[in-house]
């Protein structure tokens, strides 16, 4: 494989269609809330794409089968007033540079043959800490936006991500808006360290207020509530391995 390719796998009609990213990130956040949605909203396959930009290794399932790595693209119509989406998930993003810059010219490419006009990117801001209490931190292509997203809870801080936003999320907004395409991302804040639900959860409610759609959440608070036993025994074993208790002229901090 050469190029990446595109596999129609059915035709969809959808209206001004709403196109939210999902690929795996810090914490798997943006992964999380995607495929969930996949899920809870039984939406349907649309598209499959295969790129060379992909890591070269295939999945291997649980019958003993393999799938070959993907992205793929999800269509759902909206009931009464809801929007329609398309639901963007997959396996991985690209492995080198200029494979991002090509498959997110792909996904805006499709998300222009359907007429999408906004977009939601999704993933996570990592601390380096547990967070006992995640929020949502936002970035927008465009100042207006701004307003909006924080009459859904999303905060702004100046300067934040101090690194920019790398990937798919990232030059969604940067070349969307580049086509005229409104974007946003939301960050879910979480410690990096481990898959997080918990933080997916409060990004889900955020986006679902937003779209003002309802979306079951019962799966991911069953994950969530493993998740955090998990982490407590974690915690008790930091405590437990400590050499002693910090003090104010112990600076352990650092920048990394």
């Amino acid at each position: 494989m050469k190029e990446t390719l595109i596999r129609k796998i059915k035709d969809v009609s959808l209206t001004d269609p709403i196109l939210i990213e999902g690929l795996p990130g810090v914490g798997h956040v943006g992964k999380l809330v995607a495929d969930h949605m996949v899920e809870a909203l039984k939406a349907d396959k649309i598209i499959e794409i295969y790129s060379p930009h992909f890591p070269p290794k295939v999945l291997v399932r649980n019958n003993g089968t393999i799938k070959q790595v993907r992205n793929e693209i999800y269509a759902y119509k909206g009931k009464e007033n809801e929007p329609d989406l398309l639901l963007l998930i997959g396996d991985y993003q690209s492995a080198t540079n200029e494979g991002h810059y090509e498959l997110t010219g792909v996904f805006l490419d499709i998300a222009e043959q359907y007429g999408v006009k906004r977009i939601f990117a999704l993933g996570g801001y990592g601390t380096g800490q547990f967070v006992d209490k995640p929020t949502v931190i936002g970035a927008v292509n465009r100042l207006e936006l701004v307003e909006e997203m924080k009459q859904c809870g999303v905060t702004f801080h100046e300067n934040e991500p101090g690194g920019g936003i790398i990937g798919a999320s990232g030059l969604l907004l940067g070349l969307g808006g580049l086509r005229g395409i409104d974007a946003i991302c939301l960050m879910g804040v979480t410690s990096g360290y481990i898959v997080d639900p918990k933080t997916a959860q409060e990004v889900l409610r955020v986006l679902s207020k937003s779209l003002m759609i309802d979306v079951e959440m019962q799966a991911l608070e069953e994950r969530a509530k493993e998740m955090e036993k998990i982490i407590g025994k974690l915690q008790e074993m930091e405590k437990a391995q400590a050499p002693y208790e910090v003090t104010n002229d112990d600076d352990l901090r650092y920048i990394g």
